[in-house]
């Protein structure tokens, strides 16, 4: 193997294995979301560019739980043409406010939101305009990163200082993880997997949690295994008035 795979590979081993010592804050999290499901109410996930594949990772997959609402715009989508738009179009200040107006979130609500940087203006937009709501704010985010950088948003403030419970994806500043000469730029983010590890990890203490009280969690079954079609329909109409992704 070549040496700067290696260096990825044990990157990823060590970030984890972080994880590991951030069981608290996690455990935390899961909490408050077993907490808003318990309650009757809803769990959104928003995400921007590349920060959004997240948002997919949580909503509608197989061994994922199927009332988790994205909060999705065209237009920080990767599919947006040009794909630098996305760029543009997350410092668009107002845009997240009317994202989380137009949306089902109400009070008692839990969103959770991912972003590296968590100083762009939609993020924050989101954040502040679903606390305004009443809803309970997760973040996933790189702590170091926020030592590092300003707001772009006017409340002058980062994702970390709005949200109530703030999980430390683990990654340095940048993003990216590994160095190699001849080029001056790091390669090899680790965000994605940082953030479907933390995000499957509040699912699963979720689903122990509605388990210990009793509770059916509605994970959905792989659509590929011949069967499970009908499992899958059971939990969209017995989770109908839940899920707004239908």
């Amino acid at each position: 193997m070549s040496h700067a795979v290696n260096a990825y590979f044990e990157q990823i081993q060590q970030k984890l294995g972080q994880l590991v010592a951030a069981q608290a804050v996690i455990d935390r999290a899961a909490a408050a979301m077993a907490d808003t499901v318990q309650q009757g109410r809803n769990l959104f996930v928003f995400g921007a560019s590349h920060a959004g594949i997240l948002a997919e990772e949580m909503s509608y997959r197989a061994g994922g739980l199927a009332i988790v609402n994205p909060l999705f715009s065209p237009a920080l989508m990767l599919n947006v043409r040009p794909l630098t738009l996305t760029s543009a179009v997350e410092n668009v200040e107002g845009l997240g406010t009317v994202m989380v107006d137009s949306s089902p979130l109400e009070t008692g609500d839990t969103l959770i939101i991912h972003s590296v940087s968590g100083r762009n203006a939609i993020t924050l937009d989101v954040a502040l305009a679903a606390k305004a709501r009443g809803a309970t704010v997760i973040a996933i985010t790189s702590l170091e990163t926020a030592k590092r950088v300003t707001s772009r948003h006017s409340s002058g403030q980062l994702l970390a200082d709005v949200a109530d419970i703030t999980i430390d994806n683990q990654c340095d500043y940048g993003d990216a993880s590994v160095s190699l000469p001849g080029l001056a730029q790091k390669a090899a983010p680790l965000s994605t997997i940082m953030g479907a590890a933390i995000a499957n990890s509040l699912v699963l203490r979720l689903c122990e949690l509605m388990l210990e009280n009793g509770e059916q969690p509605p994970i959905l079954a792989s659509a590929n295994i011949d069967g499970n079609q009908q499992i899958n329909r059971d939990i969209m109409n017995a989770y109908r008035s839940r899920i707004y992704y239908l």
